[in-house]
């Protein structure tokens, strides 16, 4: 049996894992990276808008969510029908006094809640 030619293995070799890199730079790209998080829209508040903690999302998981929000005597009842009590650790205060949910398929309010911050009631 024919052994392939040293250099056709090598190039093959050269060839495969140029690929492999080519490829994880452009999902490195297109993610924006694997240890950022999104930043949330601008408020007059805070004109500069800020960034949720990656560990509340993942670059896609949190969006403002004002006026779906609602403040129940048993806890933030949010879209997806989650009630969350009040003393629950994943509600955060909100930087710019808006309510903002982070939750896995956010964008579908069909998720369970990572993060909820919410508006200082001064309490």
């Amino acid at each position: 049996m024919a052994r392939p030619h040293p250099t056709h293995s090598l190039r093959g070799a050269l060839i495969v894992g140029a690929t492999i890199a080519a490829i994880a730079f452009i999902l490195f790209v297109i993610c924006g990276g694997l240890a950022n998080a999104h930043d949330a829209e601008p408020t007059s508040v805070l004109p500069q808008g800020w960034s949720y903690p990656f560990a509340c999302c993942a670059n896609y998981d949190c969006r403002q969510a004002t006026g779906e929000m609602k403040e129940e005597p048993d806890g933030y009842h949010t879209p997806s029908g989650e009630v969350i009590p009040y003393s629950d650790k994943r509600i955060k205060l909100s930087p710019d006094g808006e309510f903002h949910w982070c939750a896995h398929q956010a964008g579908l309010d069909a998720g369970k809640t990572i993060c909820l911050f919410v508006p200082d009631r001064g309490t």
